[in-house]
């Protein structure tokens, strides 16, 4: 079988998008942004997405940096594509550039207008699919108000009416009963559910049977060690591993995007870190609480031996 064809499981972390010192989006930093995913060995990437700052991009900016992934990463691993936007127009829009690039797969969150309507997600979606049949897209349901807050049982409804609804990635709070929901009543055409919330709830969300998780790139690694132990058969090991990210994991619930960069910087992978979405700023206490994390987790050295081998 093609191993492109296969069903998606695993780690699949949304990429952040790079920035110059002088806020323009830095090109040769996202290459060395899909080489530190590929050699963590991820089972696919996503692009962009909410952890990309999509909606501070232009689409010249948008299309330009999917370009960048789909050619260093298009050969070795699977791209799920985001294609959301504030109307169907711009959905089908991003997602027939995608498709352009070689791109078949679609990440979609319904605008957050739309609410629970279902009459009204219908009409979105048939605009959608009927525009772009060849793609395969993967449901993103986002808490309010970034999202649409989708009831399970909307999802699945949805799922059985189009049917190239390939996968849903479920974010609300709490996912985990969600995602049983989905997984015990879903149609044959539904292939999985991913768990959201930057993995930090995804032992919760395996052991319900979500098939993959798109947390943040920046420990790719450890939670990719985290999926191996778990599909071995070793969750213990998997459990250890969630317990030493957890506090990290939830330093990135506050910090958001300058976390992902403050942490690939102190990994060698950028030289800026700034950001154009509205997120807190991190402060010397918060910068040191990382870093801590980062040096428990052997991620880097310890700030003290960084200071030594300096002088």
């Amino acid at each position: 079988m093609d191993p492109w064809t296969q069903p998606l499981r695993g780690i699949f972390p949304v990429l952040p998008t790079p920035f110059t010192d002088a806020g323009a989006v830095d090109t040769n930093a996202m290459t060395r942004i899909v080489d530190f995913a590929l050699g963590t060995g991820v089972d696919g990437v996503v692009y962009p997405g909410f952890a990309s700052e999509v909606s501070e991009l232009t689409d010249a900016e948008r299309a330009e940096l999917l370009e960048i992934v789909v050619a260093r990463a298009g050969d070795r691993t699977r791209i799920i594509a985001g294609a959301s936007g504030s109307s169907a127009t711009d959905t089908i829009r991003h997602g027939r550039r995608a498709v352009a690039f070689g791109v078949n797969l679609l990440m979609i969150q319904p605008p957050g207008g739309l609410g629970r309507d279902l009459e009204r997600l219908i009409r979105y979606f048939s605009e959608v699919t009927d525009a772009i049949p060849e793609a395969r897209f993967v449901l993103q349901n986002a808490p309010a108000p970034r999202g649409s807050d989708l009831t399970p049982e909307t999802i699945c409804r949805l799922a059985v009416r189009f049917p190239q609804i390939a996968y849903v990635k479920e974010e609300t709070l709490p996912a985990g009963p969600a995602i049983s929901h989905v997984l015990a009543h879903r149609p044959a055409s539904l292939g999985g559910v991913f768990g959201g919330g930057g993995a930090r709830y995804i032992l919760d969300e395996y052991s319900r049977g979500a098939c993959a998780a798109a947390p943040a790139l920046e420990i790719a690694d450890l939670h990719v060690a985290l999926d191996r132990a778990w599909r071995n058969g070793r969750p213990g090991d998997a459990r250890d591993i969630y317990v030493r990210t957890l506090p990290l994991l939830v330093l990135q619930a506050v910090y958001r995007m300058r976390l992902t960069k403050h942490v690939l910087m102190r990994r060698g992978v950028l030289e800026w870190t700034g950001v154009r979405a509205p997120t807190p700023e991190l402060d010397t206490s918060a910068i040191a609480d990382i870093d801590a994390n980062l040096a428990e987790l052997g991620l880097v050295r310890p700030t003290a031996d960084r200071t030594e081998s300096a002088a």
